[in-house]
């Protein structure tokens, strides 16, 4: 039958029969949300998880900029602040009363209007991304049974891509408007990076939708609850249900960009100091350049958040702790949640103490000619191996090898040309040495000879004084024989 055929009277009944469906599939007692338990939500029941997710991100942006410092010290051999408040917790408080007191300073070539309203357009998306986050299953808040989420929607996951590509408007329009050339080149160069890192980023979720049959983040995390039975001597375990495990590429491909998508270390090109002073907030201070600040580490929450849910079963524990009965009930799968972010968090520190910063051509070259590439070659896969596993018998497996076989192949020859254009450029490198060892204009300009005699101190007398064997004694400068010595040292020294 046609959906799109029949009148709008059935088609409204049809919407209301499947949402009734849904809720009484899930039961009155369940403790997975879905998208019905949306439906019904009071409008103070919104307002107050708007609130609580926008303290919540407050409170997570000091936690992180404390942690960062005192861990960043720690593994630099420092302690890290440590006088403001107990182990120095208040620390992010005294940055932001002395931000808050800072002159406020707008470039007088710079256009007022977008220069102001560019700090807005990148903290609020940040903070909008993480409305689709589930932190726990359906509880009880004043006596409501909700989902601990603000939100969910058919394309959720979507959101967050959205949001992330609309954040850096904010950033171009920022540098654009400072009227000021470093600024300029930081907002060129963090435009020109989120498109990179954002296709491969959305290329690393679409194995996610295909294993979990839905862009819900509430159904990608009811999706990861429990992995496939099998048998081991008579006791029934379950296969790993985490898509890190199960579809791992995908997992290292958005490590990998989340770092990219968020402008932090290797990859903050965008705002690096040793070539374009600030980066594309050279010109901010006061609470404008708070509002960067506010959307870096927000933005950093927001990801480790979208990989929580994405990869690591959500608000799930993980299996010791799912021994208990209660673990995943209740308010306690918030708990989980935090403890899985906050190792996420501890990763971008763990990068900005260990690793320094890439050079732009490196980071496009990764971005484009790596990730890309394997991303797509990893999303047909998946696709293939989805696809056959309905058909069942042995075709499956016959598939999945030649699909191996091709695969090792093509590596095979990638690796084959790597070597061979290694081996040239090898040789082209002896040769350009050894022309220039008999030609020095070899190299097109003139070069002075690498290796002459009196280098290694051939031909070259003992300095007058020296007391070595062979040297003479210090005369007068206007002595002939020494005038002599002088001129005929200088030619030995020369090569004349």
């Amino acid at each position: 039958m046609n959906f799109l055929a029949v009148a709008p009277q059935a088609r409204i009944a049809h919407i209301v029969a499947g949402t009734v469906a849904r809720v009484a599939a899930a039961g009155p007692g369940s403790q997975d949300p879905t998208l019905a338990s949306f439906a019904d939500n009071r409008w103070w029941l919104i307002i107050l998880k708007a609130v609580c997710i926008f303290i919540f991100l407050l409170l997570m942006t000091m936690f992180a900029i404390w942690a960062e410092r005192r861990l960043v010290g720690r593994m630099q051999n420092r302690l890290g602040p440590n006088r403001a408040g107990p182990f120095g917790l208040l620390q992010p408080v005294a940055d932001g009363i002395k931000l808050a007191l800072k002159e406020d300073i707008v470039p007088l070539g710079a256009d007022k209007l977008v220069f102001i309203v560019a700090p807005l357009i990148a903290a609020a998306p940040a903070m909008i991304g993480f409305s689709i986050i589930p932190f726990g299953p359906v509880v009880s808040i004043f006596g409501v049974r909700t989902p601990l989420q603000l939100t969910d929607l058919p394309v959720a996951v979507l959101l967050v891509l959205a949001m992330s590509s609309i954040g850096v408007y904010g950033i171009v329009l920022a540098g654009w408007s400072s009227g000021s050339p470093y600024p300029l080149l930081g907002a060129l160069r963090s435009s020109a990076q989120v498109i990179s890192y954002e296709v491969a980023m959305g290329l690393s979720w679409v194995p996610v939708f295909l294993y979990a049959g839905s862009l819900s983040t509430s159904q990608i995390v009811a999706a990861q609850a429990h992995g496939s039975p099998f048998q081991v001597a008579g006791i029934t375990l379950h296969a790993p249900s985490w898509y890190a495990l199960l579809l791992l590429p995908s997992f290292a491909i958005y490590l990998v960009t989340m770092v990219g998508e968020t402008n932090r270390l290797p990859f903050d090109l965008p705002e690096g100091e040793g070539e374009i002073v600030g980066g594309f907030h050279t010109e901010y201070a006061s609470l404008k350049f708070t509002l960067f600040y506010l959307a870096e580490y927000i933005g950093m929450t927001t990801v480790a958040a979208v990989a929580t849910t994405l990869f690591l079963g959500g608000w799930r524990a993980v299996w010791p702790i799912t021994i208990w009965s209660g673990a995943n009930s209740g308010w306690w799968p918030l708990l989980w949640f935090l403890a899985k972010v906050l190792i996420l968090l501890f990763v971008f520190i763990w990068l900005r103490g260990t690793l320094p910063r890439v050079r732009y051509d490196q980071l496009m070259r990764l971005g484009w000619k790596v990730l890309i590439p394997i991303g797509l070659a990893w999303i047909l896969l998946v696709a293939s191996i989805r696809s056959i596993q309905r058909i069942g018998g042995p075709i499956p497996y016959i598939i999945g090898g030649l699909v191996l076989v091709i695969l090792f192949s093509l590596f095979w020859v990638w690796d084959v040309g790597v070597q061979r254009r290694r081996s040239a450029a090898a040789a082209q490198q002896v040769a350009e040495e050894i022309a220039l060892q008999t030609d020095p204009m070899a190299a097109g300009f003139p070069v002075p000879p690498l290796d002459l005699p009196h280098y290694h101190g051939v031909g070259v007398p003992p300095s007058p004084g020296s007391g070595l064997p062979g040297a003479s004694r210090a005369r007068p400068v206007g002595a002939a024989d020494g005038s002599e010595a002088k001129n005929g040292a200088a030619k030995e020294v020369t090569g004349a």
